[in-house]
């Protein structure tokens, strides 16, 4: 029997009575044989075409899929892995342009916020004070929900969509939480400055850039990590989430030389330290990261078998290089890829191939995923991975109104966050988890079932602009239009297909679609 067969059975029918028909109808069959590399224009589109451009897009639309007919797989592939500027629609593009955090710049933005602190610290207890204390909190929440709102729509709209699948890959890999100190002011300016232009590149570039910006700082506590007062917070953290991994072969005496490593590398957004001569040729400041090289470790360090020379912040750099050429670091970043990408339990002998590639290329991403994308393990596994939520919520709106500009992510938002994967919003460095087991509990299946009500049955909020200006008329989306009938309906399963036979109206019957296990799985 079917795996996922017993496991859709298993699923609790909680919801409603509607609810009871989706879930019996939400039954997918078996994998089908996997799909050719043809790097020609495909006359026929086939189910593995669809399933393999979901797994590398954030879901079905008909720009992508007419793009991918157009060009193939392989060339697809690569002009995904190597995207120009993506354009982004006028009306989407006029709203990221007008965002506040479009325009960050961290060392500023933390003087000032410095400042504010500093004046609000000195005025007397009362309601000015408490006013002064919200006003200040609200912009703080403002940046970061810009920041959010930037990202889904990028992610809805940007003809880059592996370029986007990408961002929420090592946004969450590379986690941090928006709550935490001032990373609120932070997290936009770490997505766009740290992360987005390093998700194709070398994986020690990432690693970098991630180090040297004040959110990663501020969240894992190394702008308090001085000589003679070592924090290793952030140094064990680099090992165990962000390169080698839990098992990766390191000991508590490497953690602790790397945070010696680490000495003297954090944040300031104020005026540069006073320094002797001999180590002003030192110091390094770019923005609101600084490496100050009173506060740092010169003593000799050993890390994983090898010597760290005492220079500076070249020991820095000379101790990610180690890491990262570490052949667990090439499998352990190698295997999260493919949890994500391919299966909750990937192939060992794709991991292996990814990792050979990962280490004879000195960690070029692109590479790896290149290798990935067009392996026989990725075509077998089409079909059987589950949508995270939020691949299912970025799917869901991309599929439904197909381009259409939508005014108001909120509704995303709080999707999102009803489903526990809201964005910069896990407070553990873990990032949220990458396997079914995590997102497919009864409730989290019922809400998905709410979600696709509220896209089937009306507007669900997404056109009513944010700030409150008039709402856009917009009634439920035509879902049975000719997307569907090309890349999605002649592929359905014959249970799906006799439930939206059923519907008793085309609100109904968008439910039952998109909270069918059809567009649950990819």
């Amino acid at each position: 029997m079917d795996r996922r067969r017993i496991r859709w059975r298993r699923v609790p029918t909680c919801v409603s009575a509607i609810a009871v028909g989706v879930c019996t109808a939400m039954l997918l069959a078996g994998c089908a044989t996997p799909a050719s590399h043809a790097a020609v224009p495909l006359p026929v589109l086939h189910r593995e075409d669809m399933l393999w451009l979901e797994r590398v897009s954030f879901g079905l639309d008909t720009e992508t899929v007419a793009d991918y007919r157009r060009l193939g797989r392989e060339r697809f592939l690569d002009t995904q892995l190597h995207p120009h500027v993506a354009s982004l629609p006028a009306p989407v593009a006029a709203q990221v342009a007008a965002f506040e955090v479009t325009h960050a710049d961290p060392a500023p933005w933390l003087a000032d916020l410095n400042a504010r602190r500093k004046a609000l610290n000195a005025m007397s207890d009362g309601p000015d004070k408490e006013q002064a204390r919200k006003t200040l909190n609200d912009h703080g929440n403002k940046l970061a929900y810009e920041a959010i709102r930037r990202d889904m729509l990028r992610a809805v709209y940007s003809p880059a969509q592996l370029q986007e699948q990408m961002v929420w890959f090592w946004l969450n890999h590379f986690s941090v939480y928006q709550y935490k100190a001032d990373l609120r002011w932070l997290v936009g300016d770490y997505e766009e400055r740290a992360i987005r232009p390093h998700v194709f590149g070398h994986f020690k570039d990432l690693v970098l850039a991630t180090l040297e910006h004040p959110a990663m700082l501020e969240y894992l506590d190394n702008y308090q990590n001085a000589v003679g007062h070592i924090n290793e917070n952030y140094a064990r953290e680099l090992m165990e989430l962000h390169t080698l991994g839990v098992t990766g072969g390191y000991s508590q005496q490497d953690v602790q030389n790397l945070a010696r490593v680490l000495t003297g590398v954090g944040v300031n957004a104020g005026d540069a330290p006073r320094l002797k001569p001999e180590l002003q040729r030192l110091y390094r400041r770019s923005g609101a990261f600084e490496f100050n090289p009173a506060r740092h470790d010169f003593g000799g360090k050993t890390l994983l078998g090898h010597s760290i020379e005492g220079k500076g912040f070249g020991e820095v750099e000379d101790a990610v290089g180690l890491i990262v050429n570490q052949p667990a670091c090439a499998r352990f970043i190698s295997r999260e890829l493919a949890i994500y990408f391919v299966a909750d339990n990937p192939p060992a002998p794709l991991v292996d191939r990814m990792a050979q590639t990962f280490m004879r290329t000195d960690g070029d991403i692109a590479a790896v995923l290149k290798n990935m994308f067009l392996s026989h393990e990725f075509d077998a596994a089409l079909g059987e991975k589950f949508k995270d939520p939020m691949r299912f919520v970025v799917s869901a709106v991309r599929f439904a109104y197909d381009g259409r500009p939508i005014g108001n992510t909120r509704p995303m938002f709080n999707w999102l966050n009803g489903l526990g994967e809201a964005p910069y919003g896990r407070q553990t460095p873990d990032g949220y988890p990458l396997t079914e087991l995590n997102w497919a509990s009864s409730g989290q299946l019922s809400r998905r079932f709410e979600i696709a009500r509220s896209i089937g049955a009306g507007n669900a909020g997404l056109f009513d602009p944010e700030d409150g200006s008039a709402a856009i008329a917009a009634g439920f989306p035509q879902l049975s239009n000719r997307l569907y009938f090309e890349a999605v309906e002649p592929f359905l399963v014959k249970r799906t297909k006799d439930a939206l036979n059923r519907a008793n109206s085309q609100q109904e019957w968008n439910t039952f679609l998109l909270s069918s296990p059809d567009f649950g799985y990819e």
